[in-house]
């Protein structure tokens, strides 16, 4: 993929980032037993097997196979299993079709992780050039963003089993607060967006451009789950007026009624947490939430979602980073956007269209991966990420 200029690193630095790295997607499977490894929930989601596996195929098949001398292939067959959605790399196994993969053996796994680390780390140990760097740190980050989605996926599959289990006692990620109110008003005027600078950054921030901006204001606080309740409990779920054609279908199609992972227990909220069956906290921030509702919440507010050049511009004050925020704007690409050649080029570029920007971060998100300019995208009717609303509006309100 495309990224800002790649500069010399020192060597250190990058290994210790590595490791780092490495280290802290075996330690969130460190409270999972044998048993929480192997399956799949849905479609969209991936055994935490699976995810070690692939990130660690993403090293060996960029990295290792084509840079480093006399490299050995741990096992012939990862190629095609552990292949997400490469095209140009080769045939794939099926995506839903990864909890069924029972071999290799979660212990086969963890070797092949060995024995990659063990040749990243003699690579590491050599002057490697700007190209090579720059692909180690792609690595590094695209291994991040799959510790957010093994955290996620896990929690899905989690909250299908009726017993609630317990991944670990203080792993809830849903009780955060606000810490400011009230609104920011923005000027009209003319804005820079995109990434700029020597740091790391995805193909999809560049292409730095101007965007003119009316006068808004967006809220400080992101929503909490009381306000999203008395939405619940002004019928909110049961009146079109708020919700775009295609969401009303989805709301009507899966009898959608409140948020993810949220259940009435003797006429109070519950929610299922990676800390087990919690009642919901009223003044903490809203999780898990749909495009489609954020929308529609919106709507019932008389308010509207912040467009993504919106809420770049109006970051730099603002408390971000607990949830992944819906914005109102299609995943597109930025002026003079280009997909690079071969493989890597697959990694953004073929997915701008049906899908919606989130910025920000969230309590999941690993850290070191955020940034003022990134930008998450996902179809708008999921719901699995940790992701929130924040309203914007043209004239100042109370919310």
């Amino acid at each position: 993929m495309n990224m800002v200029r790649p500069t010399q690193t020192s060597t250190s630095l990058l290994q210790q980032q590595y490791q780092n790295t490495r280290a802290y997607s075996e330690s969130l499977c460190k409270p999972l037993h044998i048993e929480d490894y192997v399956p799949q929930s849905v479609a969209y989601t991936s055994p935490p097997k699976w995810s070690l596996a692939h990130v660690t195929w993403f090293f060996e098949t960029f990295i290792l196979k084509p840079y480093m001398p006399n490299y050995q292939v741990f096992h012939p067959d990862f190629n095609f299993l552990f292949n997400s959605y490469y095209q140009t790399v080769g045939e794939r196994a099926v995506r839903a079709q990864r909890g069924l993969m029972t071999r290799p053996t979660v212990e086969e796994v963890y070797a092949y992780r060995t024995h990659v680390d063990e040749y990243m780390h003699k690579l590491l140990n050599q002057t490697l050039s700007p190209k090579i760097q720059a692909l180690i740190t792609l690595g590094i980050n695209h291994e991040q963003q799959h510790q957010e989605l093994l955290i996620t996926d896990l929690k899905y599959t989690f909250a299908l089993n009726p017993t609630h289990p317990v991944y670990h006692p203080d792993f809830n990620l849903v009780t955060d607060e606000n810490t400011s109110k009230g609104w920011l008003h923005i000027n009209e005027g003319v804005y820079e967006i995109g990434h700029q600078g020597d740091g790391f950054c995805y193909d999809n921030e560049l292409g730095r451009h101007k965007v003119f901006l009316h006068d808004f204001q967006i809220c400080k606080a992101l929503v909490t789950n009381a306000e999203y309740i008395a939405f619940i409990e002004d019928s909110g779920y049961r009146n079109f007026n708020h919700w775009h054609d295609d969401a009303w279908s989805w709301v009507e199609s899966n009898n959608i009624q409140h948020p993810l992972y949220w259940q009435k227990i003797d006429g109070l909220w519950f929610h299922y947490t990676l800390a087990g069956l919690k009642a919901i906290a009223p003044d903490a921030i809203l999780s898990h939430i749909s495009y489609y509702e954020a929308h529609a919440f919106a709507s019932w507010k008389n308010m509207r979602l912040p467009t993504e050049f919106e809420w770049e511009v109006a970051s730099h004050q603002l408390d971000w980073g607990k949830r992944w925020e819906w914005t109102s704007s299609a995943y597109q690409p930025y002026p003079n956007f280009s997909i690079s050649e071969g493989a890597i080029g697959e990694y953004n570029g073929k997915f701008m269209v049906n899908q919606m920007v989130l910025r920000g971060a969230s309590a999941a998100t690993s850290q070191g991966h955020s940034r003022h300019t990134y930008r998450n995208f996902f179809h708008p009717q999921l719901q699995w990420q940790y992701s929130g609303i924040r309203l914007a509006q043209q004239q100042v309100g109370d919310i």
